[in-house]
């Protein structure tokens, strides 16, 4: 390794590598599509207001909160001699998001209270555990695969969110909650097998660096990082928050709603994931950034506009909601994580790549709850209309912010080479 003072790690095939933390983030995805997509529709069907359902996006919380606990997770998992724990926290974090599934099976869908006690620790856990996946990404990837872990990224994030928001949700309609959510519990227990079975990764040299949160804010391009990661979540998540309770009042069940989240989430999404990344190769991922925040304003528009008029077709409207919450979506956040992962510093990535992520999720929480608000009081065409306009004023910035991005110099500079089996 060419970087002065940072470590080298045994190389292990970066299929497996990828194979492996693929398999988390399709977990938490399915973590994250059940609580945030699912559940909201589930609560509309039950009668629940839209404002209360809103609040739902109180468990994005322990996601904005995580880098407060970030260093001590970084410092843990990377001792200064020996193998990583990044499994050790992997078993326990997806051992406890289990549990409390089974826990939610027995609560049930209208005791709101105690459910989203449940899913805040849910969502406590599956955040720690995000942190080690991230930084073993980083850490066990070269910049020449990273390609290849964004697809993991997102193409995982987009089949775990059609299990979490589209299988769920089918079976919620077909068998009962209860059912439902023993499944997913066993989902996320069989998903985190590899890579806890997997080899941890062992340095040659001792680790010398000692994480910090410090040593991330003082970089410039962290900084710049961090608005760049406000900016999309206010353009690419405000306006989809109320998507599935909208639906819902359009006219569409569950099962209906869980078919079209899942297969076509999940085609469209895992779809657009790779295409993105072959743009991204060729054009560069500002374009790409700028093309998506163009494309969801042409969409949001158009929801807006359903919402407006009212009596729409439904294949219109889930023409809409499919492009809006899946194709453009993917194709703009593997350009996003492109970005992320080269500002991240492998001798700290968890805590780099975790401030990124939160900054992202403080921004959602509070356009889910806005957003909730908005529709309760003005409607849905309200709701859709300013994240519309949202969109369209940050794709200048966005653009101003993305153009030369460049990593810190830790991670600019070549990693450990990795053998030639992928």
């Amino acid at each position: 390794m060419t970087v002065t003072g940072a470590r080298r790690v045994r190389a292990f095939s970066p299929l497996a590598t990828v194979l492996a933390i693929g398999g988390l983030y399709v977990g938490q995805s399915i973590i994250g599509g059940v609580t945030f997509s699912a559940l909201p529709s589930v609560l509309r069907d039950r009668g629940l207001p839209l404002d209360q359902i809103g609040l739902t996006y109180l468990a994005v919380l322990p996601w904005v909160l995580k880098f407060l606990w970030a260093p001590a997770i970084e410092r843990y998992r990377l001792p200064s001699n020996g193998p990583s724990r990044s499994r050790s926290i992997v078993l326990a974090g997806g051992m406890i998001s289990a549990i409390c599934f089974i826990l939610a099976a027995v609560i049930g869908p209208t005791s709101f209270v105690p459910l989203m006690a449940v899913f805040i620790v849910v969502a406590f856990a599956a955040s720690t555990v995000d942190i080690a996946c991230d930084g073993h990404a980083v850490e066990s990837l070269s910049e020449r695969y990273h390609g290849w872990g964004n697809a993991a990224q997102v193409g995982g994030a987009y089949l775990g969110s059609a299990i979490g928001s589209g299988l769920f949700l089918v079976l919620v309609a077909r068998v009962d909650w209860t059912q439902a959510m023993i499944a997913m519990a066993v989902l996320l227990v069989l998903l985190g097998l590899p890579f806890v079975l997997s080899p941890a990764i062992t340095p040659t040299d001792a680790r010398t660096h000692r994480p910090s949160l410090r040593d991330a804010l003082i970089r410039p391009e962290m900084r710049r990082g961090l608005a760049l990661a406000a900016l999309y979540a206010v353009s690419q998540k405000w306006g989809l928050a109320m998507l599935g309770p909208f639906l819902i009042d359009s006219g569409l069940d569950l099962d209906a709603l869980g078919i079209i989240n899942g297969a076509g989430g999940m085609i469209l999404g895992f779809g657009c994931a790779v295409l993105s990344g072959a743009l991204v190769r060729h054009w560069g991922a500002r374009a790409i950034l700028v093309l998506a925040l163009i494309l969801q304003a042409v969409a949001l528009a158009g929801l807006g506009a359903a919402a407006w008029i009212g009596a729409v077709h439904h294949v219109l409207l889930l023409g809409l909601a499919l492009a809006s919450s899946s194709a453009i979506m993917a194709l703009g956040f593997v350009a996003l994580y492109a970005q992320f992962m080269k500002l991240s510093d492998p001798r700290q990535a968890g805590i780099d790549f975790t401030l990124l992520q939160c900054m992202d999720a403080f921004v959602s929480m509070i356009g889910g709850i806005g957003a909730g608000w908005i529709a309760q009081h003005f409607g849905y065409s309200a709701c859709f209309g300013l994240a519309a306009i949202l969109v369209t004023l940050a794709a200048s910035p966005v653009a101003i912010l993305s153009k030369g991005a460049k990593g810190n110099e830790a991670s600019s500079q070549p990693r450990r080479p990795l053998p030639q089996q992928f």
